[in-house]
């Protein structure tokens, strides 16, 4: 059986700064492929710099498919970034996971990592950062469960790894392959327990 897969997010759904190859749609795809679960290539809806209401504008006008088998989920850091209502990422994260459920499948929800850990942010308050991201991600967390959805917490291990060097692109923000990598294990994880 085949299954068809919608990735919706932001530069860290597209893999910015990395080759398409690295970023982790297409990692966690090769996984789940070499474990027999025959997935096409995600249908990706993603852009750098987008927020909650930003994603939902573009999913206005995109003709999506009838149906899904998975849909995974990672938004919200540009909201935080801009310094957005709180309310309005909760109002609108509703509205996405609604349409998600409405296509049916699964939803996996991917926590939001704190990139306040980054060189890119050695001059910012990053203890500020890290407590706005908190309160996003229990907003996530909490509402990943209400649908019935599915939970990755990779904000722990970038919060651990982050700051590395071989973790980071050249911008010093955005994730590098490696990093995608362990992202991609936890989210495979997820997924092939609902497919296996």
């Amino acid at each position: 059986m085949r299954y068809n897969w919608l990735a919706l997010g932001d530069s860290y759904t597209i893999g910015e700064g990395v080759p398409l190859f690295e970023s982790y749609p297409y990692q966690t795809l090769e996984m789940l492929r070499a474990r027999g679960l025959l997935f096409d290539a995600p249908e990706i809806i993603a852009k750098t710099g987008w927020t909650t209401g930003e994603l939902l504008a573009r999913l206005e006008k995109h003709t999506l498919q009838p149906r899904y088998d998975l849909i995974t989920l990672l938004i919200g850091v540009n909201n935080q970034y801009r310094g957005l209502p709180i309310d309005a990422y909760e109002y609108e994260l509703k509205q996405l996971l609604d349409l998600a459920k409405d296509k049916g499948g699964k939803i996996v929800v991917i926590s939001i990592p704190d990139w306040g850990v980054t060189p890119f942010a050695a001059e910012r308050d990053q203890e500020k950062i890290a407590s706005e991201l908190d309160v996003y991600n229990a907003i996530n967390s909490r509402m990943a469960g209400e649908y019935g959805a599915g939970y990755v917490d990779i904000t722990g291990i970038y919060r651990e790894k982050g700051a590395l060097e071989a973790m980071v692109v050249e911008d010093k923000l955005h994730p590098s392959g490696t990093m995608y990598k362990v992202w991609s294990d936890e989210l495979m994880k997820v997924i092939a327990g609902y497919f296996e």
